[in-house]
């Protein structure tokens, strides 16, 4: 699924990037996973169809772009995104909060 210049990759991945594994009406970020470059909705979208093992983002590379919202394509980085409130900075859709409980799985914290 193209989220305006980006390729979100997953499984029945939808306009906002909503996948099989979280579709709630807050699902609506990607992530660009370090190990990769590729975008993914989630962890297990990942684990599923990369072929590869995850790496998460070193915190000296906290400014890079590397989450997407859904709603907008703002691309955000680790930091905005981390201290953004769960609300996109560029739209003010509001994100999952229950994404807090996975960060390590994506971010060296």
């Amino acid at each position: 699924m193209k989220v305006g210049d980006v390729q979100v990759i997953g499984i029945d991945v939808d306009p906002e990037t909503r996948c099989d594994h979280y579709h709630s009406d807050r699902d609506i970020i990607a992530i660009k996973f370090k190990c990769c470059g590729q975008w993914y909705p989630c962890h297990a979208c990942h684990a599923e169809v990369a072929g590869h093992p995850a790496e998460v983002w070193p915190e000296e590379e906290f400014n890079t772009p590397a989450v997407l919202c859904g709603a907008c394509g703002h691309q955000l980085t680790v930091r905005e995104y981390l201290a953004c409130g769960s609300v996109c900075p560029q739209c003010s859709r509001q994100f999952n909060p229950g994404c807090a409980n996975h960060y390590d799985l994506y971010f060296d914290a």
